[in-house]
């Protein structure tokens, strides 16, 4: 077989490819070693910055997300028992962010890949690129014990932190910024309203809290928990006793309870793996970097890399030219660490570390107060979440 692009991993980012690469035009297959059913099961992020709704309308899956996805002109601080919004819309001059589940945006890549009738394939075994140094790339699977090879003009590795891309890079050639953080965040879904129509960032003595949601009848919580805690150690009730805690009276108050029917503990990191290009392979989202989800960045930061990554390769078709694609790697690492920085500094601010202190918690609450009230400082925090431009 061959194509012009195989695109390594099924998650957004390798979708949102696909579907891009595929209205222009531009040839291509996406290849994943685990299957559909697993990859729409994963519990992700969900608060999208104006640039990836835009990059889903230019694909043609938003119809779904306009109408299901949360609009949200602003969120709010809290702190030392206190509430205090941050208007996004106003500090921004009109942008927001939207709410809506990375799942359901996998799922509309999914239905659109599918009606475009473009080859997605499922479990295959021992993915593996080949010969990206040169002029004859080609990507190496086993399907149901029989190996397959797909020759190709490039490879996009869109399949996270843990995939095969970045490891067939020869030692050496890349390098890795990492900071593991010594907290993570327990987090819950249930079937229950928001406690608030906007997301919540609380900070506490206790450590961080997070009150988000998928709809309006389903919310997602967090607490910042430490890094040996097993899910077992958390009943619902445990859960809910202790983000009640975290959070300023009033919407403790208000905050309904369910049985979760999902409960995961997830480590926090930054890392940066740099270039993000290695001949004809390139790396994309979680592939070439990870950061903590306290500034909602993830999913965010491999939309502007397959922005760029796409916009080289319909050039390349298009024109013959190679200027985007020598260009990508420098101009998808300089929003990224943009995107790194944000994030360290939001986690820094809101979370207890173990060297926090009495100390600590008071340097955080002036600096969250000095945020508050600064429109200065509040913008910069605005411009940052609702996504610099690309």
């Amino acid at each position: 077989m061959r194509t012009k692009v195989v695109i390594i991993g099924s998650g957004p980012s390798g979708l949102l490819l696909g579907q891009i690469l595929t209205r222009a035009g531009v040839s291509n297959v996406i290849i994943d070693r685990v299957g559909k059913e697993y990859i729409l099961g994963r519990v992700r992020a969900g608060v999208l910055e104006e640039g990836l709704v835009k990059l889903l309308e230019n694909a043609g899956v938003a119809d779904r997300l306009h109408k299901e996805g949360l609009p949200h002109d602003g969120f709010s601080l809290a702190f030392d028992g206190r509430d205090h919004r941050i208007d996004l819309f106003d500090l921004t001059g009109g942008q927001r962010v939207m709410v809506y589940g990375q799942t359901e945006v996998t799922h509309d890549l999914m239905d659109a890949r599918e009606r475009d009738g473009s080859l997605t394939i499922y479990d295959a075994e021992n993915v593996q690129p080949h010969d990206f140094s040169g002029k004859k790339s080609y990507v190496t699977y086993q399907k149901d014990g029989v190996t397959h090879r797909i020759d190709c003009d490039f490879i996009a590795g869109c399949d996270g932190f843990h995939g095969v891309s970045r490891k067939a890079v020869p030692q050496g050639a890349i390098r890795e910024y990492e900071r593991v953080y010594p907290f993570g965040w327990l987090g819950i879904l249930a079937e229950v309203p928001p406690v608030n129509h906007e997301l919540i960032y609380a900070n506490h003595p206790r450590g961080f809290a997070l009150c988000s949601m998928r709809s309006n009848t389903r919310s997602r919580y967090y607490v910042q928990c430490p890094l040996d805690d097993k899910i077992e150690d958390w009943s619902d009730d445990r859960f809910w006793d202790e983000i009640r805690r975290r959070l300023p009276a009033h919407h403790a108050e208000a905050m309904k309870t369910a049985p979760s029917f999902e409960k995961s503990i997830a480590p926090l990191r930054s890392f940066v793996a740099e270039p993000m290009r290695f001949g004809s392979l390139f790396l994309a989202g979680d592939a070439a970097h990870i950061v903590p989800p306290t500034g909602a960045k993830g999913l965010n930061l491999a939309a502007s890399d397959v922005h760029y990554l796409s916009q080289g390769l319909i050039e390349y078709y298009n024109e013959g030219s190679q200027a985007g694609l020598d260009a990508y790697s420098g101009r998808a690492l300089d929003r990224v660490w943009k995107a790194v920085r944000f994030s360290w500094w939001m986690t820094t601010m809101m979370h207890r570390f173990p060297d926090t202190g009495d100390f600590g918690q008071k340097i955080q609450e002036a600096e969250l107060d000095y945020l508050v009230h600064s429109r200065a400082a509040a913008t910069s925090l605005a411009e940052n979440y609702v996504g610099l431009p690309y």
